[in-house]
């Protein structure tokens, strides 16, 4: 198995993105960031610290980022469909869709 730190990255993202496990992941990530326990040791200068602030740098981003998206699907912004006019005076709603365009030549 290969290892990455961009793996890592898509592993805990999706993780914290699954609701049933969103608050266990934030919990975790909590408790490893104030234990004596870690993959370097805070006691060690610099390098101690480094995984501590990958961590919260990772959980910040990502908490932020689905409270940003929850407040949004919340105002209506995200994912909401706009009432179309139809040619008989009822309305129905529509959706984006985006295509790609290619050339034929």
């Amino acid at each position: 198995m290969k290892f990455s730190i961009q793996s890592l990255y898509t592993w805990y993202r999706n993780l914290l993105r699954n609701p049933k496990y969103r608050w266990w992941v934030i919990l975790g990530t909590l408790v490893y960031l104030v234990s004596p326990i870690d993959i370097a040791p805070d006691f060690i200068p610099v390098v101690g610290q480094i995984d501590d602030v990958f961590l919260l740098t990772l959980l910040v981003s990502e908490v932020s980022g689905l409270v940003i998206e929850g407040w949004k699907a919340r105002k209506g912004e995200v994912g909401a469909e706009v009432p179309t006019n139809t040619t008989e005076g009822s309305t129905s709603t529509a959706s984006t869709i985006d295509v790609d365009a290619v050339s034929v030549k």
